[in-house]
């Protein structure tokens, strides 16, 4: 963490409601325990991010006093903050004191829209975005059904009503098997009540459409098509970013120190690399691709167009 002109330079007190005082210099200052601890608060907005050495090893007045130093103040509306690591045997510190002021742990908090975890896992975001368009397809489930509207019409209900509830914020998503499976039985649920039964022809019987079949009459791009194409969209935009940009600092930047014993788990730049090879591309230097935004836009869109088995 590097002495700055703003707030955005010390994240942390920004995220705990810390405002700036015009009268402070904040390139005349440098935060406590800079050297032996650099970049060890973590930028959010509803809550306090840190990591447990913050806490757990200097005193809670050390921040007080370090924010009273650079000209910043406490914003009595955020109450909570929120230690992200993937040991889950580390000391917790439960409530925390900055003078008069309270502020609780939480595991997973709300930010802009999206679910956030001390474990930085998206599974829990996947799962509640997956409810939330169950809650909006049964909203709407008697129209879906109904004999009155074309199919036609009833796919347009799905793609401009429920599917981007679902969809919020799948440009960061890491998806694994286990989560597309969910994502395509999901609409596959919807598909069914939409087009409805068939009749066997050998039995007379009216049964539910197979996958295949759905995937025949449904001709537009399927959700994991969306997700990896809008994925690889977002990929292309942070790419060509600058330096000064926080989102491309957080994908070129490596992490310090080891990593936990196990199976690493799969990284969101893993989700693009196995899309580009999807659609002919086997280059690991993806990211000098995505200068060239007309030849980039082409991947994207074979993306959307692949046939996902």
């Amino acid at each position: 963490m590097s002495p700055g002109s703003s707030t955005e330079n010390y994240p942390a007190f920004a995220h705990i409601g810390l405002r700036e005082n015009p009268g402070k210099n904040l390139n005349q200052v440098t935060c406590p325990d800079r050297d032996s601890n650099p970049g060890h608060l973590v930028s959010r907005s509803d809550a306090l991010t840190v990591t447990p050495q913050v806490f757990a090893s200097k005193e809670n007045s050390d921040l007080l006093e370090a924010s009273k130093a650079i000209g910043l103040e406490v914003n009595p509306e955020k109450t909570k903050y929120m230690i992200m690591s993937r040991d889950q045997n580390i000391v917790r510190n439960g409530n925390i004191k900055i003078g008069d002021l309270s502020f609780e742990e939480v595991e997973k908090f709300k930010y802009l829209g999206a679910t956030v975890t001390n474990i930085n896992d998206t599974r829990e975001e996947i799962k509640r975005r997956i409810n939330m368009g169950n809650a909006c397809y049964y909203s709407v489930e008697k129209l879906l059904s109904s004999s009155l509207l074309s199919k036609k019409l009833k796919v347009r209900i799905y793609k401009t009503v429920i599917l981007p509830v679902v969809l919020y914020g799948c440009e960061t998503w890491t998806l694994t098997l286990r989560e597309e499976h969910r994502l395509r039985v999901f609409e596959n649920k919807v598909l069914r009540k939409i087009f409805g039964a068939k009749r066997d022809e050998v039995t007379g019987e009216w049964r539910k459409l197979h996958n295949a079949e759905l995937h025949a009459l449904y001709s537009s791009p399927d959700i994991i098509r969306n997700i990896k194409s809008r994925r690889l969209r977002w990929a292309g935009h942070v790419a060509r970013m600058g330096e000064s940009r926080n989102a491309y600092r957080v994908l070129v930047g490596r992490p310090e120190g080891k990593r936990p014993l196990g199976r690493p788990r799969r990284k969101w730049e893993d989700n693009i690399k196995m899309d580009l090879r999807e659609v002919g591309y086997d280059d690991r230097d993806w990211i000098n691709l995505a200068q060239d935004r007309d030849r980039w836009r082409a991947y994207v869109r074979a993306a959307m167009n692949l046939r996902v088995p």
